[in-house]
């Protein structure tokens, strides 16, 4: 039977460095980090080409950055960062992803590095969102293709930017260079 004392005397000799006392219950892995101990290694094996991860502490599974660097559209010249912190409940719920470098793009705003790509939502009225059979490699190819292929116009989060494109390609590419050269150059 668990007591307050016994959950203390727990505590006090975690905090002390001390081993944990007979019959106490060590902690578990999540099943988070379990299936990240699987996706990490598939991740980095199926890496695309323009793309590098680096995790800031080899323990921390669940938290890393990844740089994407196009080697070709609008932002080839450019170097972007992206946090990735895949949550507890994960798998069932996709990891919040965070763009770290100033950019101009129609899918990405510029003031919080919010990202609009239809598998990092719960629920997506296309049948396209998060999925519990999707991996972590979905999401860095996913977020690779934002400079390629998967730039979406009709459906913005910086509307100035798809509105922009719209209406004149080269006035967009020129702010694209511009954000590229200021905040991403390589």
């Amino acid at each position: 039977m668990i007591t307050l004392s016994k959950k203390l005397r727990e505590e006090a000799a975690k905090k002390k460095g001390a081993p944990p006392l007979p019959g106490s219950k060590t902690q578990r892995a999540s099943i988070r980090d379990k299936l990240l101990a699987k996706e990490v290694p598939e991740m980095k094996e199926n890496l695309p080409a323009s793309c590098e991860v680096e995790f800031d502490n080899v323990d921390t599974l669940h938290r890393f950055k990844l740089t994407v660097c196009p080697e070709e559209g609008y932002w080839k010249e450019g170097r972007f960062k992206f946090y990735i912190d895949v949550p507890e409940e994960y798998n069932i719920v996709p990891p919040k992803v965070k763009c770290l470098t100033r950019l101009w793009h129609p899918n990405i705003t510029e003031d919080d590095g919010s990202i609009c790509l239809s598998l990092l939502r719960e629920h997506s009225v296309d049948g396209t969102g998060w999925a519990p059979t999707r991996r972590l490699k979905d999401v860095v190819w996913g977020l690779s293709s934002l400079f390629l292929d998967l730039v979406d116009f009709d459906d913005p989060l910086n509307s100035i930017a798809a509105d922009l494109y719209l209406r004149d390609k080269k006035a967009f590419e020129g702010k694209v260079l511009d954000y590229v050269e200021r905040y991403a150059k390589r």
